[in-house]
C-alpha cells in the first residue's frame, strides 16, 4: 500500500498537464478573440458570415454567462473566484480523461471571463465582460469562453448520467481512466483471494500421515513380531531355553 501514492504520480501529473493545457488554450484563445473584437468592431455595423448563421456584435456584459445577473457584478466574481478554486482542489484526484477535459474547459472559461471582470472598466471586480458572438434565434449575446463552460456543463451532465467518477473508478468505464483499466491480482481470481491450498481441501488441513492411518501411530516394527526383538535374537533365546531343559 504505501507504493500506491508512487505509482499514482506519474497518472495525476498527466492529468493536471491536460487539464492546465486545455485551460491554456481556452484562455489564450478567448483573450486573442476579445483583442481582435476590440479592435475591428467599434464604431462598425453588426458583421454577419456564414450567409447569417454568425453574427459579430460588440456589447459590454456586466453580468454573468449569456447576460445573466447584470446587477451582481461583484458576487458572480466572487462566486467564479472559489469556481476556480475547486476545480484546482478536486484535480488532484482526476484519473479520468473526460473529467480531464471537461475541468479543463470550465478552468478556462472561467479564467477568460473572470480576467475582465478584474481589469476591464470600471473598476475591480465590476468589469464588464465582452461579448460578441451571436445566433440567429437566440437572444444572447456571448463570447468563448462562455461556449467552453457552456460545452463543459453538457460533458459533465454526460458524465455524470453515465456513471463515470472523477477518479475513473467506474467499473463500467474503467477504460475512461488515463492509466488504463487495473489488471486483475496476481492469484488469478477477480476478488483477490488466494487460490485453495494444496490439500485440495477448503479449510486446508494437513494431509493424513505417511502411515495411512488417521491417528497416526506408528506402524509395526519392521521385525513383523509384536515384542520388537530381531529374529536372530530370538532364536539364540530359544535355543538357550532349550540348554537348561535337558528334557
Amino acid at each position: 500500500m504505501t507504493a500506491e501514492p508512487a505509482q499514482l504520480r506519474p497518472h495525476r501529473i498527466r492529468a493536471l498537464t491536460i487539464m492546465f493545457g486545455v485551460a491554456v488554450v481556452v484562455l489564450t484563445a478567448d483573450a486573442i478573440s476579445k483583442a481582435l473584437v476590440l479592435h475591428k468592431l467599434p464604431g462598425h455595423p453588426p458583421v454577419k458570415l456564414l450567409d447569417g448563421l454568425i453574427t459579430l456584435n460588440l456589447t459590454f456584459n456586466a453580468g454573468a454567462a449569456f447576460g445573466v445577473g447584470t446587477s451582481y457584478t461583484a458576487v458572480i466574481a466572487l462566486i467564479v473566484c472559489s469556481v476556480i478554486v475547486s476545480i484546482i482542489r478536486t484535480a488532484r484526484r482526476l484519473r479520468s480523461l473526460a473529467w480531464t477535459i471537461a475541468l479543463g474547459l470550465l478552468l478556462g472559461g472561467a479564467m477568460g471571463n473572470l480576467g475582465d471582470r478584474l481589469f476591464r472598466a470600471p473598476r475591480l471586480l465590476r468589469g464588464r465582460v465582452v461579448d460578441w458572438i451571436n445566433l440567429p434565434h437566440f437572444p444572447w449575446t456571448f463570447n468563448l469562453a462562455d461556449a467552453s463552460i457552456t460545452c463543459a456543463a453538457v460533458l459533465i451532465a454526460v458524465l455524470a448520467l453515465r456513471g463515470v467518477r472523477i477518479d475513473g473508478t467506474s467499473p463500467a468505464h474503467a477504460a475512461d481512466r488515463i492509466d488504463g483499466p487495473s489488471p486483475p491480482p496476481a492469484s488469478g481470481r477477480m476478488d483477490g483471494t488466494s487460490p485453495p491450498p494444496a490439500s485440495g481441501r477448503i479449510d486446508g488441513p494437513s494431509p493424513p500421515p505417511a502411515s495411512g492411518r488417521i491417528d497416526g501411530p506408528s506402524p509395526p516394527p519392521a521385525s513383523g513380531r509384536i515384542d520388537g526383538t530381531s529374529p536372530a535374537r530370538a532364536r539364540d533365546r530359544d535355543g538357550g531355553a532349550r540348554l537348561a531343559d535337558p528334557s
